[in-house]
């Protein structure tokens, strides 16, 4: 069995300076690829940018940072985590991630999925009721760019396509995609469909109760007759030397973050309660590199997994902090994790 890849995801959360004051959106953008270029050096498998379209998340053009860090790395993979695909086009998201390949010589991935926050349709011109329409066929006009050859398609949300050539066209194999799936069957079926790799969010609640997606997943592979393909897990956590200055350290940013988006949503604040339950029995992956080791190792051992992507950023916390957790990640968490599943 292939060793389980290990990697780190990042929104590109607003961080704050020495002040206490929110950093320029320019600032942590630079710090991210800081951050990448250390995940390089550390040897982490992949770093998968989120894009968002709003004031306390940094990237909204995760393809752009993607190239610089390609510029400055040398072995890491690097990919989307998600690409919001129905209010792109996805011609240009092809383009820009063939794109990426190229200047990284054939580490791009790209992660596509509808995304948990909705800012991107008014701002692109498009309506919330065609959420289903516009996913369901910007992902089959994708798959078919993903043949990498001349294009015929035809739908309805767009003028049809006749032997189209797409450039630049992937210089070796194909440009690996997965569809992001939060938890209904109706995505990951179409995963399978497609046949694309299936990466979980799973970003609250016990992460074994997602084994029924993956089996689902499987199933539905296996009764067409197709191979197995690749699942993975992105879910938030934090590392830090001790159990106890993980959870201290990041309680703080960590609740602001989940509060502000839960007002906008109508949920309740969330209580140091809660957050300790979410990281004993649910999936937040807070501690000690012992501890979210142990805690990786369960959750691909329980979903049988090939990848697991850590969210690293959760609010506002330092870049200093989350320089460290990188390193930690790296470093320890991964050697321990390949060791307890060996």
């Amino acid at each position: 069995m292939p060793a389980l890849e290990l990697g780190l995801d990042t929104f590109g959360d607003v961080t704050h300076g020495a002040d206490g004051t929110p950093k320029p959106h320019g600032q942590v953008i630079r710090d991210v690829l800081e951050e990448a270029v250390l995940a390089d050096e550390t040897g982490i498998d992949f770093i998968g940018l989120g894009e968002h379209h709003r004031d306390d998340f940094a990237i909204s053009a995760p393809d752009v940072v993607l190239a610089a860090i390609a510029a400055r790395t040398r072995r890491i993979r690097l990919g989307s985590a998600v690409t919001v695909l129905s209010s792109d086009d996805p011609i240009r998201v092809f383009q820009r991630f063939s794109t990426v390949d190229a200047i990284s010589n054939g580490r791009a991935e790209v992660i596509l999925g509808r995304g948990s926050f909705t800012e991107s349709f008014p701002l692109f011109g498009f309506a919330l009721r065609d959420y289903e329409t516009l996913f369901a066929e910007k992902l089959d006009l994708f798959a078919a760019l993903l043949a990498n050859g001349p294009v015929t398609w035809e739908g309805s949300i767009r003028p049809p396509l006749r032997d189209q050539k797409v450039f630049p066209p992937i210089e070796r194999g194909t440009l690996k995609t997965w569809i992001g799936v939060g938890g209904t069957p109706e995505s990951v079926v179409r995963a399978a469909h497609y046949r694309l790799p299936l990466m979980l969010a799973i970003i609250g609640g016990a992460p074994a109760r997602f084994r029924s997606y993956a089996d689902l997943y499987r199933r539905a592979l296996a009764e067409t007759g197709k191979p197995a393909l690749p699942i993975g897990v992105h879910s938030p956590g934090y590392v830090a030397d001790t159990d106890q200055a993980a959870r201290d350290e990041v309680f703080g940013p960590y609740k602001a973050m989940r509060d502000r988006i839960g007002a906008e949503r109508g949920w309740p604040p969330m209580g140091r309660d809660e957050f300790e339950r979410e990281i004993t029995h649910g999936s937040l992956y807070v501690g000690s590199p012992e501890t979210v080791a142990r805690k990786i190792a369960a959750t691909a051992s329980a979903l049988g997994i090939d990848r697991f992507d850590l969210k690293y950023s959760g609010g506002p916390i330092p870049h200093g902090r989350l320089m460290r957790c990188v390193e930690l990640y790296g470093t320890k968490v991964i050697p321990l994790v390949r060791d307890m599943l060996a």
